[in-house]
């Protein structure tokens, strides 16, 4: 079964990178990109990724900001943390996000292929029914959305 994977980096040149040797394994799809961690959200609940390449230093919203945010109202979608300080972010700030893994921006091809793995190999498959309530409304998000933009007035 294909994957579907969102790529959600502030430079262009990430994302094309990242979807080209995305798009070489036959399991996996490149369903959209977003350049900002607000655009991340609203794609994240139009395309219903299984899996979100997210980027730590973004405009609008941090990638640690969104991954709270996805994990709340997405729980059973994979998220990578993509980041220049991988080493930095360390196990217990993933963690506490909430994402199945960090990948190093460095760590090329191969570790960006082993990480997508990972994520998508720790993500357990929940019943239909289960999903179905996981899912959040448009009302929900919308209102999510909105605070998230008025704490970036403020």
């Amino acid at each position: 079964m294909t994957k579907r994977v969102l790529i959600v980096d502030d430079r262009s040149t990430i994302r094309s990178i990242f979807s080209k040797i995305l798009s070489q394994r036959p399991d996996l799809e490149v369903c959209g990109e977003a350049e900002d961690g607000l655009e991340a959200i609203q794609k994240a609940k139009s395309l219903k990724p299984d899996l979100v390449l997210l980027d730590v230093s973004m405009p609008m919203m941090s990638g640690i900001e969104v991954a709270s945010v996805l994990r709340k109202f997405f729980p059973s979608m994979a998220i990578i943390l993509v980041t220049m300080h991988g080493e930095k972010i360390g196990k217990a700030l993933a963690s506490a996000v909430g994402v199945d893994a960090v990948l190093a921006k460095q760590d090329g091809m191969t570790g960006l292929l082993e990480a997508v793995d990972k994520a998508l190999a720790s993500k357990s498959p929940v019943a239909p029914v289960i999903e179905a309530r996981l899912e959040p409304t448009a009302p929900e998000l919308e209102n999510q959305e909105r605070a998230i933009d008025a704490s970036h007035r403020e």
